[in-house]
């Protein structure tokens, strides 16, 4: 039995995914582009070529234009915006289609919603009214996805027929499917971990080594874990492949685009001109921003999230953060539980 999917986004994951998909004689792909510039770009190309160049998209993959041509008769929804376009992104596409029911979707969107504090999964509900989704998440870099380098990631979702369903959809030789029952925690390690990944950047581009990042990456553990249980997650989701694994991905790999953001502030680049200067849309930005005004609220301690925010926010000097951060007063080691 063959399983449609449509791909909403053709950014470098929803191309990596759609690709991967397509390599399943059982599955139909559609990748749908919301600008048409781009589409047009793929369709004369077969190929990303500002964000996955040299990767080509077989011809199974259908690419179009058009949301109804893209979700008629689509067995699984699979949503890859960057969370700042997510809204507004989805709001045309249920304008497009009108009202009906939707299938499940699967998110791929690692973020959160500046102005509303919402998960991607929340936005994929509320939008589109979707009353079924799964957060697929983990160390997953399009770039090694779409060229078939082993990947690991997870299927989170609290009904564990669909976590099933999507797990066994998606699980290739080359992708490597777990599922997860606390969707909360795997979206919230997912976005939360690209903003330690700035720090990182921050430290690689101040010449730090071994010894600071490997503080860095326990520490910034430490605080993700602290926030996402005082929003209701499991502690023990952040030691998991959401968690640590796609933080140690994110902090390490030179795909990072949240380390590499980092690494050219700390060399003197502003954010407006790393921003105008690439295609891809590093999601800690935005993210750092939600996290730190909801950590004021909860009264929750991110002593490094809230430097990345000032550096990022309030024009504070990469190494001035890093001293302060080292200049706090000494304390107990702790992990939350």
């Amino acid at each position: 039995m063959s399983t449609t999917f449509a791909v909403l986004g053709d950014g470098a994951w929803g191309t990596a995914l759609a690709v991967l998909l397509a390599a399943r004689p059982d599955h139909r792909v559609r990748l749908w582009s919301a600008r048409r510039e781009n589409g047009e770009l793929l369709r004369q190309t077969r190929e990303n070529v500002h964000l996955l160049p040299g990767v080509r998209i077989p011809e199974s993959v259908e690419l179009t234009r058009d949301a109804r041509a893209a979700v008629a008769g689509a067995d699984l929804w699979v949503t890859a915006i960057p969370t700042v376009y997510l809204r507004a992104t989805l709001e045309r596409v249920r304008r497009e289609l009108g009202e009906g029911d939707v299938p499940p979707v699967v998110s791929l969107t690692k973020g959160i919603e500046v102005s509303t504090f919402r998960r991607p999964s929340e936005v994929v509900a509320e939008v589109l009214g979707a009353k079924r989704t799964v957060v697929l998440s983990g160390p997953s870099h399009a770039e090694e996805v779409s060229r078939g380098q082993p990947t690991v990631v997870v299927a989170a979702c609290s009904d564990g027929e669909l976590a099933r369903r999507v797990q066994a959809s998606f699980n290739t030789e080359r992708l490597r499917v777990y599922t997860n029952d606390d969707p909360l925690g795997v979206e919230l390690a997912g976005a939360l971990k690209n903003v330690i990944g700035v720090a990182a950047g921050i430290g690689d581009g101040l010449g730090f080594g071994d010894n600071a990042r490997s503080a860095l990456l326990t520490r910034g553990l430490v605080e993700m874990t602290r926030l996402g249980v005082a929003l209701g997650a499991r502690a023990a989701t952040f030691a998991g492949l959401a968690g640590l694994g796609d933080l140690m991905t994110t902090c390490f790999s030179r795909h990072g685009r949240n380390r590499q953001l980092g690494e050219r502030l700390a060399r003197g680049e502003t954010l407006e001109a790393i921003r105008a200067s690439t295609h891809k849309v590093a999601e800690g930005v935005s993210t750092a921003r939600a996290v730190y005004e909801k950590a004021r609220e909860l009264g929750v301690s991110t002593p490094i999230m809230t430097e990345v925010y000032r550096v990022l926010y309030e024009g504070k000097a990469p190494r001035d953060a890093a001293s302060e951060l080292m200049l706090r007063s000494p304390r107990e080691e702790d992990w939350p539980t």
